[in-house]
């Protein structure tokens, strides 16, 4: 059976551990849109740049964000890392699941013939 290696699954459970908080779903629906600058990312949000900033470095530690220092204004951007960790997750664990459901089937099937 495939089995997703170690540092696979560690950066995937970042991902969702990143993702699990509303907060940092909302930023990564506002960057998808387009680069944003970190204040307009807090007034957006009604957050403090403060905890804007703590959010971003996580989003930034597990490859969901990138920020970049343009003049005095640093904008934040997608960084397709952390989103090809979870596509990755979710294409191994699909396998999976396809291939339980496959095995269900054939054991379904076996069964309904001997009746």
């Amino acid at each position: 059976m495939n089995q997703i290696p170690a540092i696979q699954t560690d950066a995937a459970d970042q991902v969702f551990a990143a993702l699990g908080d509303a907060t940092r779903r909302a930023i990564v629906k506002l960057v998808a849109q387009g680069p944003q600058s970190v204040s307009a990312l807090a007034a957006a949000l009604n957050v403090t740049l403060t905890a804007i900033s703590q959010h971003l470095r996580i989003l930034q530690t597990c490859g969901i964000l990138q920020t970049r220092k343009v003049g005095r204004v640093r904008v934040c951007e997608l960084d397709s890392h952390g989103l090809d960790v979870l596509a990755q997750w979710v294409a191994v664990n699909r396998r999976m699941w396809e291939q339980r459901f496959d095995a269900l089937d054939a054991i379904l099937r076996e069964d309904a013939k001997g009746k």
